[in-house]
Parts: structure tokens; sequence; C-alpha cells
């Protein structure tokens, strides 16, 4: 057999699918454990949050922290908010399933940075503006285009939040077997009562505490992992042939899903298997779809190959271990991807917000230097979760709910009471990762909705608060679940579609006019996210229809730069006419421009 069979006998053989730590599993996490390390979690964000209220007097506070974060402080608060579920839990899932394809992920969302800094990260500062919105208005002189950029802060901020929402409903159903919706809505009443008390500074705080908690939760498992694994003789993923079951094993299901088996296998079912119910009699699972509905546990052999969910692709350890392979038109779906989360970064608003807190345009190139070095010491460790959960928890690939493996190696790979600490200290990790986001997003949502729809200030600020956690509360417990890197993913497109090219041509090409930025918006965005619907509300699409709409950068970027400098082209009159001026302004240092003022929209 190939690769990593002989260690799954030490396991003790018991398992789940989703959630897959439950209580009563050989390989559940401590039940009481894991709600303290929530409520620690939780507890102390509220707290160092409630340190900012003491600071927080004006809406500068509010909206951009007084301009006065340091660049170590501002980076590590960057760091806290851009690890999100889908760097914390969704990187490690997708690797487990798709294989060093998914490499490009970590890859991208550093590297965005990296464009961040060359192209955008000064300038933008020099702007003087507190939002996206702001930004547009103030370099096009259009209060069309300042609406268009207000839609889309919104449309990216709720859709990045949704999978936070509904991941924090996984880990806390992973805990204590409660209902999907109770975690997500404690996260968003931690982000309420904190953006609530002190707006961007108060939020800086908390962030920068998350951070490095989320990279402890991640590094100080995998040093025990790594031990474990090199006593169980160094196992690696190879062979052509897909993961088996290398002892007898029972797995749970924790939803309903449509499995695929590849050969005959006789289980022991108790549940509901094709319809049928059963008391534990023994079945066999011909080859071919099956589906098997919530809380229905299977009994299989050892050596039997593990079935998997409907939506991933069957790999032996071989095709795995090599790029461009377990998805359809592999070379298209990785071009995109990269498009997307190399561009996509710039135009994501609670990263942008970021750097008009910091006091001048070099603080801001600092800090974004920081923050590679923060996120590329970080992205390390989601890639050994994958490798190992592909040997020891193959049987998350029946239900597809890979985002959980993080959370499941501490306690299948150490055991005993140190796992369940280690087990305990990953789930802290994963609730600051859900806050620290949601934090960030909810900041920038609140302040355009705070500015450009309602009367402006502190207490429209607090308003908009709600709204901006409520309606993605309400979209993660109604829509269809996906993985929570995919729905990020898709958020990073419609950022790379539409604020990407504003930024670039709007900083570094004078003749963009409002009608071109309009245009490109509208096309842009619009593309990227008609996409993101059809794939939330339906599909599985299969071929060039699925491969398009699943990574849809490819097209949709440079359709919107096209159609921003055809139309910029086509209406000259629609330059505006302090350009040179605003121009003068972003390129300037501060050190040279000694009458420099904050500049502040007309709406407010």
């Amino acid at each position: 057999m190939p690769g990593w069979r002989s260690p799954a006998a030490h396991l003790g053989g018991a398992g789940s699918g989703e959630p897959d730590l439950r209580p009563g599993g050989s390989t559940a996490l401590n039940a009481g454990l894991g709600v303290a390390a929530v409520v620690v979690v939780m507890v102390a964000a509220v707290l160092i949050g409630a340190f900012g209220l003491r600071l927080s007097r004006t809406t500068s506070d509010f909206y951009v922290a007084s301009r006065t974060v340091s660049p170590l402080w501002n980076a590590s608060a960057i760091g806290g908010e851009y690890l999100s579920a889908a760097s914390f839990l969704g990187i490690a899932g997708l690797i487990l399933a798709y294989g060093a394809d998914m490499l490009w992920l970590p890859v991208g969302w550093t590297g965005g940075y990296l464009v961040l800094l060359v192209l955008v990260s000064a300038p933008l500062r020099r702007s003087g503006a507190y939002t996206l919105p702001d930004f547009a208005e103030a370099r096009l002189e259009s209060m069309a285009v300042r609406r268009m950029a207000s839609v889309l802060v919104v449309l990216i901020g709720w859709l990045y939040l949704m999978p936070q929402f509904q991941s924090a409903g996984l880990v806390l159903r992973t805990i204590t077997g409660g209902p999907a919706w109770v975690g997500g809505l404690l996260v968003a009443v931690v982000v309420a009562v904190n953006v609530l008390s002190g707006g961007m500074r108060s939020i800086t705080f908390v962030q920068a505490f998350q951070y490095w908690l989320k990279l402890t939760a991640l590094a100080l498992p995998v040093v025990f992992l790594l031990f474990a694994w090199y006593a169980h003789g160094r196992p690696a993923p190879e062979g052509d042939a897909p993961p088996v079951f290398a002892a007898p094993v029972t797995v749970t299901m924790g939803v309903d899903v449509t499995v695929g088996v590849q050969r005959p296998v006789e289980v022991t079912a108790k549940g509901r298997v094709d319809g049928r119910v059963l008391r534990g009699e023994r079945l066999t699972l011909a080859p071919g779809p099956h589906t098997v509905t919530a809380d229905t546990t299977l009994g299989f052999p050892a050596g039997a190959l593990v079935p998997h969910a409907e939506n991933l692709p069957v790999l032996t350890d071989h095709e795995w271990a090599l790029p461009l392979h377990g998805r359809e038109h592999p070379l298209y779906a990785t071009y995109s991807l990269i498009l997307a989360t190399f561009l996509g970064t710039m135009g994501l608003p609670h990263v942008l917000v970021r750097f008009y807190t910091n006091p001048d345009g070099r603080a801001a190139r600092r800090t974004t230097l920081v923050v590679l070095t923060l996120l590329g010491a970080f992205y390390l460790l989601p890639a050994i979760y994958g490798a190992l959960g592909r040997l020891y928890t193959p049987e998350l690939l029946m239900t597809g709910r890979t985002d959980a493996v993080v959370l499941t190696l501490p306690a299948r790979l150490v055991g005993g009471t140190a796992g369940e600490v280690l087990g305990a200290l990953v789930t802290a990790g994963a609730f600051a990762a859900f806050l620290s986001t949601s934090s960030g997003l909810a900041v920038s949502v609140a302040g355009v909705i705070g500015q450009d729809i309602l009367r402006g200030g502190v207490q429209s600020f607090r308003a908009a608060t709600l709204m901006a956690v409520a309606v993605p509360l309400v979209l993660a417990t109604s829509a269809r679940s996906l993985a929570v890197a995919d729905v990020v993913g898709l958020a990073f497109a419609v950022a790379a579609s539409s604020f990407c090219p504003l930024l670039v041509l709007g900083i570094w090409w004078r003749r963009l006019s409002a009608a071109g930025a309009m245009a490109g918006l509208l096309t842009g965005g619009g593309l990227a996210s008609a996409a993101v619907i059809a794939v939330i509300t339906g599909g599985p699409y299969t071929g060039w229809t699925g491969a398009l709409l699943a990574q849809p950068a490819a097209w949709t970027v440079p359709i919107s730069f096209a159609v921003m400098i055809v139309v910029s082209l086509l209406t000259p009159g629609g330059v505006p006419r302090g350009v040179a001026r605003t121009m003068v302004r972003l390129h300037t240092p501060e050190t040279l421009d000694v009458n420099r003022g904050d500049w502040r929209p007309r709406s407010t």
C-alpha cells in the first residue's frame, strides 16, 4: 500500500465527517477546553477594544486612528485582519483536497502586498482620504463614481464577511455539537461591540494582538505534529492510488452529502443511505454516487478507498503532489487564481484603509515591508497541516468540509491531554482569525455606509456598524456553504476586477476620465459579481462554464482595464479639471508638501 498506511493503524481507527471533532468520537476535542478557548479570545478582544475606547474621541479616531499608527503596530494589525478564516482554515483544507495547485494561494496573497507596495501604498496614503470612495471622488471629482465605489466596497465587504461567520459556526459546532448559526452570531456580536466602542483605534489594538495569537496557535501545534509524524516513520503521500483507510474506521457524517465510491466496499451503516434506513446492517456500496444523510455512521474496513464528496477530485497521491491536477482546465484556473490574488489585494477595502492610518507615505511603505515578513512567516504553516491531513485525516474528503483539518489534527495525531490543549489553542486561533478579519471589514463597510448613506460622524458610523454585520450574518445562515477559501477567492476576484484598475490607472494615468472609471467599475465589478452570485446560488458547474465562473479574474480584470482605458480615451472632456494638482499631490513626498492637509469629501 502506498504512503502513509502504517501510521494510521496507530490512530485507533475512528473519525467523523463534519463536524469532525464532535463530542463522543475518539478524536473529539475536549468541549470544555474548546469553549474556554473561545471565551478567552472573545473576552480579550472586548477588553483590548475597551482600552481603545479611552483613546477614541474624534471622527478621525474612529475612521483612521488619527493617522498615528506605527509601521510595526500597523503591520501586525494588517496581518491580524488579512489572515482570515481562509488563511487559518481554508488553505490547509484546499491543499488536503487539491494538493500542490493550492500553494499558489499563500504565494499570491503574500505577493499581492508586493504589488501594493510598488504601485499603490504611498500615493494612496498621500491622497488624504478616509475610504476608497473618498479616493475615487478626490481623483475623479465625480459623485457618481463615488457612489459606485461605495456599492462595491459594501459588496466586497459582505462577501468577505459571510465565510467568516460560516466558519465560526463550523468551529463552534465542531467543539460543542450546537447549531452552526451560534458561532457566527457570537463573532458578529463581539465585532459590533469592538467597532461601536472605539472604531479604528480600538480595532488596531485588537487585530495586532490577534495576529500574534494566530501565529502561535498554528506554529506551536506544528512542532508537536512534526514530532509525532517523525515518530511514525516520516510517511509521505506517494504512489498511484487515492487515500485508503489503513485501519477499520467509523465515520460520522455531520451534513447531508453525496459521496462517490471508486470500487465496491462493504460497510456497516447506521442511519439513512440512498433513502434506505439502516440500523447497523452490513451494506455493499457499489461504485458510483451515494447519498448519505446527516448523523449517519459508516464503518469501513481496513484498506478501503476513501469515498470523496462529489465536489472534490479523486487524486492519487502522485497526482496530488504535482501541480495542474485535480481541477477542470487547470492551467486556466491556476493563472486566473494568480491574477486574482496578486491584483485583488490592492482592491480590498479593509486592507487599504490601513494605509490611511500611517503618519506618512514612508511609514506606509515600511508597513508593507513588515507585512510581507509577517505574512511569509505565517503562510509556511498551512501547507504542513494540509500535507499531514492527507496522511492522517483522509475521511474529511468524504464530506468536502476539509476546512476542519487544522482543528482535527492535534487531537488525531498527538492525542491525550496534550492533543486536547493543542486543539483548544488552534480553536482560539481560529476565532481570533474570524474576529480580526471581521472587525477590519466591519470598520471599512461601516465607514462607507456612514458617510455615503447616512449623515456622517460618529453616531452614523455606529449605526452603520450594525448594518455592516447584520446583512452578512443573515447571508451566512441562509446561503449555500462553500469552502471558505473559495468564497474569499471570489471576493479577491471582484476586488481585482474593480478597484485594481481604478487605483492603478487613477494613480498612474492622468487621462482617466470619470466616464471611463464608471464604465470599468460597472463592467468589471458587475461581471465578477455575476460570477460570484452564480457560484454561490447555483451549481456546481462543470467544463469551461465551471472554470470561468469559479475563477473569473482572468477574463474580468483585462475587460475592466480595457473598458476604463477605451472609454477614457473616447471621453477626454470627462478628465477632471484639477487632475494636475491631484497627481502632484499623489506623487509628491510629504516632506516636500508643507501645505498638505487632509482632503475632505463633499458628501461630508
